[in-house]
């Protein structure tokens, strides 16, 4: 769930050197070979009710609001794990289909509470959209479950530090498990007991005890308000979203930052981001209390010595007398007496801009950067190996390796969401080799 409303197209995008070309509610496409049904129906403007399905993930086909009529198949196949044919022609929206999905919508919000309008998830809730997508006003199986008396309340899971875990909000999608697993490659989240009892669980205990590392995978997936940022719950959400970049480490994860004026209240990975893909780790998701900490400094100061007290002055008075600094410390000493060191925590583009003042204000090239210390027998050897001091594919291209070599390097400490990917390459059948 976010304030970003992004178009998902239920499943993941296949790619083939093979197209089909069918025909759906009389509009034709032609799609890869491998996509489905759901996917292809969304390229043509004609989207399907879907709970359990999104693109950030394998289809499941468990909530059964996908089905879809085809010409000459018997049944309504879930259009989430149902692969085109040629000549396929499909119809996603007739009366028997609406009965059928207003249907099983009954039976979801016959055992779901009903506290839309104080609930965290109000107005960003997926169950809440489809319930009104497929048109339903009733009922008709009452409101009589434990869920709706508030009897699941005390099993309220709110021992992560970050998201709290309301089981009566539940339907069992299997979203948090998936994501979980495909995503972040943890497997800390499984779905116990079998039918109408069946339920999400942490491993054996509370998500504190379990192997759950706070990446925010399962609360990303989640479509309803089952699992939620304490911040949304204390603050609301965001009324306005800001891309940033997170700096906590070198892959560079892209983020939608939700905030209330200058206040943020979370922040969300961006699905498009070309080194997370929508995915991320504890810290980008959720270590950013700082930015609102009532003890970070907000305002320039100056002091004339280290012997005078610090005084708050505008942004030009402290540009002035930075500048007037390093001028009298260059006249005094010289030209190449002043530089700048970057922090690893900037990003390429503030690196650039300290470099290019340095170059054409200071007139010298004593610019470095504090990655050079750690990371310079590193880069003499891609230099030395590969000709260029850095480095030569993108992430996604990991997802390609047949064998992947790690060199004096702990990814799922240092770069989590690379090593995230990593996994999941490993998990499919690449080999790991690694060199200390």
């Amino acid at each position: 769930m976010t304030l970003l409303k992004e178009t998902d197209y239920g499943t993941p995008e296949r790619e083939s050197g093979e197209t089909v070309s069918l025909t759906i509610d009389g509009k034709h496409v032609t799609v890869p070979k491998g996509t489905s049904i759901m996917r292809a129906a969304q390229m043509v403007q004609q989207p399907i009710p879907k709970l359990c399905a999104t693109d950030m993930m394998e289809p499941w086909g468990s909530c059964r609001m996908c089905l879809v009529e085809v010409e000459g198949m018997r049944g309504t196949p879930a259009s989430c794990t149902t692969p085109v044919a040629d000549g396929m022609e499909v119809r996603t929206q007739t009366q028997r289909l609406e009965k059928i999905r207003r249907g099983v919508m009954e039976l979801y919000i016959s055992d779901h509470p009903l506290d839309c309008l104080t609930c965290a998830a109000n107005g960003d809730c997926e169950l809440q959209d489809t319930a009104g997508e497929v048109g339903l006003r009733e009922v008709r199986y009452g409101y009589d479950g434990e869920k709706h008396h508030g009897e699941c309340a005390e099993t309220k899971d709110t021992s992560n530090p970050y998201f709290s875990f309301d089981p009566a909000k539940c339907i069992v999608c299997s979203r948090c498990v998936r994501a979980c697993e495909e995503q972040q490659g943890t497997f800390a989240l499984t779905i116990s007991g079998r039918g109408f009892a069946s339920a999400v669980a942490p491993g054996a205990g509370d998500f504190l005890g379990s192997e759950c590392v706070s990446c925010g995978a399962c609360v990303s997936a989640c479509p309803t308000a089952t699992l939620t940022e304490n911040s949304v719950i204390e603050h609301g959400h965001g009324n306005r979203t800001v891309r940033t970049t997170c700096a906590y480490c070198g892959v560079g994860c892209s983020f939608d930052a939700e905030v209330q004026g200058d206040r943020v209240v979370r922040m969300v990975p961006a699905a498009d981001g070309g080194a997370n893909e929508g995915h991320s780790c504890v810290k980008g998701r959720f270590a950013w209390g700082y930015a609102s900490h009532p003890d970070r400094v907000l305002r320039p100061m100056v002091r004339e010595s280290t012997d005078d007290p610090w005084r708050e002055v505008e942004w030009d008075e402290a540009l002035d007398h930075t500048a007037a600094r390093i001028r009298a410390i260059q006249a005094e000493h010289g030209r190449a007496s002043v530089g700048a060191i970057t922090s690893s925590r900037c990003t390429n583009e503030e690196v650039y801009a300290v470099q290019r003042m340095v170059r054409t204000a200071f007139a010298n090239n004593n610019v470095d950067t504090c990655a050079r210390v750690c990371h310079s027998p590193t880069g003499y050897g891609l230099k030395t190996t590969f000709g260029t001091s850095a480095g030569t594919q993108d992430f996604k291209s990991v997802e390609a390796a047949d064998v992947i070599l790690l060199i004096g390097s702990n990814p799922s400490d240092a770069h989590p969401v690379f090593a995230s990917r990593m996994k999941r390459r490993l998990r499919e059948g690449a080999r790991l080799v690694v060199a200390d």
